[in-house]
């Protein structure tokens, strides 16, 4: 099969409203430097958060152009896709997606994926890659944590999501901010085997993170 005829099967990325819009701006960066598709889904809440945390306006009319400057690079193979568009590639199980990231997730989004409530895309298109068996990763960022979040939380697990707070290790070495935030993207990419080289791994050496500096 030659290339122009091989189906693309994009990675789905859901950005909802918690505050950490750079870990979703890094996980982007990682997955276009693999060479991976991305369909893209920015809730309306995370338009704020990223307005608010970076001062951009993340507009449907510019997406492409307030992409690149919310990344700092131009964007690879990116569809985008409007949160209220419910007719959207995503929104259906025969749209040949190899799974999605929610990155970060409000608990509000936590709770609308495990009840199946689908009240936007980023919703929805998780509630498919559920019922599809395709992998999804929940990167929650949301602290403290309440019982009925908890709750939520298992029962994404039990339907077969990676549950992954973005809670940064510091034994790789990490000092800056942007480090820091490079882990947190690191480990979701690899809950899903997107090869990428955001932190330095644990090699079973104590003191190596030190000797790095």
């Amino acid at each position: 099969m030659s290339d122009q005829q091989q189906v693309r099967r994009p990675w789905v990325v859901g950005v909802s409203g918690a505050s950490g819009t750079p870990y979703a701006a890094s996980v982007l960066r990682a997955l276009f430097a693999a060479g991976e598709s991305v369909d893209l889904v920015v809730s309306r809440a995370a338009r704020l958060t990223i307005l608010d945390e970076t001062g951009i306006s993340f507009r449907d009319a510019h997406w492409r152009t307030d992409l690149a400057q919310w990344l700092g690079a131009e964007p690879g193979d990116v569809r985008y896709w409007a949160a209220g568009d419910f007719a959207a590639g995503p929104s259906s199980g025969s749209y040949p997606a190899k799974g999605m990231l929610v990155v970060p997730a409000t608990t509000g989004a936590v709770a609308g994926i495990a009840l199946g409530l689908s009240k936007d895309l980023l919703q929805r298109a998780a509630a498919v890659t559920l019922k599809e068996r395709r992998p999804l990763v929940v990167c929650l960022r949301e602290t403290p944590l309440d019982g009925v979040t908890l709750k939520h939380l298992v029962e994404l697990d039990a339907q077969g999501a990676v549950v992954l707070p973005a809670s940064p290790g510091f034994y790789a070495g990490g000092s800056t901010a942007r480090e820091l935030v490079d882990f947190v993207a690191g480990r979701v990419l690899d809950a899903v085997a997107v090869p990428h080289a955001l932190y330095r791994r644990w090699e079973g050496e104590l003191g190596a993170a030190a000797k790095a500096e």
